[in-house]
């Protein structure tokens, strides 16, 4: 893990175009599915002190990609997303704090899915900062945790007949983010 002292305090927007926003749900109970949201948005401002840095990001859960488009559409209607029935088309993150203990970050924040807000941890790795060749500055983080998609008001699926369920509770969000200092 890298140092976040070496952070320069200030305002840095998250690079699309070189971060992922995913996830992973078992399917069947025994594959990963692997998914993602291309469209989304987000700032860090870190302060003089990075654990008191603050984080904000938006989704926009039509841009689900499963690399399944049934599937895609089946995330987006009422059974999950709801998009066209009146759902929330966005999913947001606000941070509510960073903790480290004995060399590892925790990021402590506010996820709201579907109009549910829940506090989630997300584990944190600050992967470094460098320039880039248009003379700015570049951040990179890594982070991910594990939601159960049930306490975001997502509760369908269907009971299989050797047990379990079609698709799993359980849903891990991972993030690679790059971020340019504005």
């Amino acid at each position: 893990m890298t140092d976040l002292s070496a952070l320069t305090p200030g305002t840095w927007t998250v690079d699309p175009a070189h971060s992922t926003v995913g996830f992973v749900a078992r399917h069947l109970m025994i594959t990963k599915v692997r998914g993602r949201f291309t469209d989304f948005s987000g700032s860090l401002d870190i302060a003089t002190d990075p654990l008191q840095s603050h984080v904000e990001a938006t989704v926009n859960l039509a841009s689900v990609d499963t690399g399944d488009a049934g599937r895609d559409a089946h995330l987006r209607n009422a059974d999950f997303f709801d998009l066209d029935g009146g759902g929330s088309p966005t999913m947001t993150f606000v941070s509510t704090g960073i903790k480290e203990d004995d060399g590892e970050y925790v990021l402590f924040g506010d996820l709201t899915v579907n109009g549910v807000t829940r506090q989630v941890e997300f584990a944190l790795e600050f992967e470094g900062v460098n320039g880039d060749p248009w003379g700015g500055t570049r951040v990179a983080f890594s982070a991910e945790t594990e939601i159960n998609r049930k306490d975001f008001g997502l509760e369908w699926n269907v009971a299989l007949e050797t047990g379990g369920v079609l698709v799993s509770d359980k849903v891990k969000v991972q993030l690679d983010i790059q971020a340019v200092k504005a």
